[in-house]
């Protein structure tokens, strides 16, 4: 790494990591102490005056346009959906490209895991198109360039001071006035009946929990502020009834590789050289008082989840460390929900995690659901008779919704016989000769995975 260092440099030791961190170090090993630390307020970025790092070489691949002019508020900070409005200009300006969230956080010059949870959320709204296959890239929509046009929010008027009171000469005290009547309670959401469209514009056909529809029911758990799990194998609509409970879902895609700095944010450098905090997702979730779904949280760590452990319960507020030690409180309105896959490897879901959520509700594949939606009779088929034999530990694996509805949309496309080769070569290795043969048993013919043929 390149660049010149100055002793002018103001840091402080609870910013100890990445370029922070290196500055850190280097300012110790030379003996310097450290500067006082000032009273609180700390400021939200660091000021400095050495000279910018030359940014690394971009990866391969085509590059992220320059971002746009940003947004700020009065205390120099992005405003509410300004690194959102960012990053799809990134993907508007070039809309055949297919970019990684780390070619575009390096664009803008913001971290990795605030720009992939902003692509994330344009992907959930039809903003931005999620590629298959890995690593995880992303494309421009025809909705892209509104989103990175869409205006800022209208700043806060400014309150008028007040005018100073008129003397006002002695008075005998009025009689006590009767007790005001106590507001009535908030009107519960009306139950919902119907389809219900998720904000990617796919409709969600809402099923039964404790006599209501699901969707209904997780909206009064929230309104409890009852955090719920959602279990089950992938792919039988746990995310999808989220998205419809919630259409102010902020979601955190969990792996092995989750950190806290995923959940509470962390610090990135302005073009002049100093620093700004980034909220991440779940301070985000917390101060806007809306939804956050944790996705495939039993991957992650647990010493990592246990940040979010203080905001699921009655403290309903955290402590951000690497922020100086800021509190942040929950709003009114911010709820938690996770989503487990139980058959997934490295997935454990710890007694600690369980606690936390009061509410586990399992998640199977509906199969009167796959029926309505015209799916083929004998892929259903196929489908419950896997799905007993690994219920009884014959198997690993069996195809849930996720996998009908594919089946009926490749049929669509190339045929049954090709959407049924398909079937049985998405299964499991170790599972692949048992889907094979029941697939043959349904369809009264032989089955094989689908490969190439001889030249056309």
């Amino acid at each position: 790494m390149g660049g010149e260092y100055r002793d002018s440099v103001v840091v402080y030791p609870e910013i100890g990591e990445n370029k922070k961190g290196e500055l850190a170090a280097r300012e110790w090993s030379a003996g310097a102490p450290f500067p006082p630390r000032p009273n609180p307020p700390f400021p939200r970025y660091l000021e400095t005056t050495m000279t910018t790092f030359p940014p690394p070489p971009p990866a391969s691949g085509p590059a992220p346009a320059p971002a746009p002019a940003p947004r700020t508020t009065p205390t120099g900070r992005l405003g509410q959906g300004e690194l959102r409005r960012q990053v799809a200009g990134c993907l508007a300006a070039d809309p055949a490209a297919e970019l990684t969230p780390g070619s575009v956080a390096r664009a803008l010059g913001k971290s990795a895991g605030a720009t992939g949870n902003a692509l994330a959320t344009l992907a959930g709204r039809g903003e931005a198109e999620r590629l298959p296959g890995s690593p995880v890239r992303y494309r421009a929509t025809a909705d892209t360039a509104a989103a990175a046009a869409a205006p800022p929010a209208a700043p806060a008027r400014p309150r008028k001071p007040a005018a100073p009171p008129a003397p006002v000469s002695p008075a005998p005290a009025p009689a006590p006035a009767p007790p005001e009547p106590a507001a009535p309670a908030p009107a519960a959401a009306p139950p919902v009946t119907g389809p219900v469209t998720r904000p990617g514009g796919q409709v969600y056909r809402p099923r039964t929990l404790a006599d209501m529809a699901d969707v209904t029911a997780l909206r009064a758990l929230r309104e409890a502020s009852i955090p719920a799990l959602l279990y089950g194998p992938p792919g039988t609509g746990k995310t999808a009834l989220v998205e419809a409970a919630f259409p102010d879902l902020i979601t955190i895609a969990g792996d092995g590789d989750t950190t806290v700095a995923d959940f509470t944010g962390e610090y990135a450098q302005r073009p002049d050289g100093t620093y700004e905090f980034i909220y991440g997702p779940l301070i985000q979730a917390m101060t806007e008082g809306r939804a956050l779904l944790i996705d495939d949280a039993t991957l992650i760590s647990p010493q990592v989840l246990a940040v979010a452990y203080p905001a699921m319960d009655g403290r309903r507020e955290i402590t951000v460390k690497a922020c100086k030690g800021e509190t942040i409180k929950a709003a009114p309105g911010f709820y938690v929900i996770g989503g487990h896959n139980p058959g997934v490897h490295g997935a454990v879901l710890t007694e600690a995690l369980a606690s936390r959520f009061a509410v586990q509700i399992q998640v199977a594949t509906d199969y009167d659901l796959a029926r309505s939606l015209k799916i083929e009779p004998r892929a259903i088929t196929v489908a419950r008779t896997l799905a007993r034999r690994q219920a009884a530990g014959e198997i690993g694996w069996a195809p849930q919704l996720r996998e009908l509805i594919a089946f009926q949309r490749i049929t669509g496309v190339l045929g049954l016989d090709a959407a049924v080769a398909n079937l049985a070569g998405i299964a499991p290795e170790e599972d692949r000769d048992v889907v094979t043969e029941t697939a043959a048993r349904a369809f009264g013919r032989p089955v094989a995975p689908l490969a190439l043929g001889r030249q056309a």
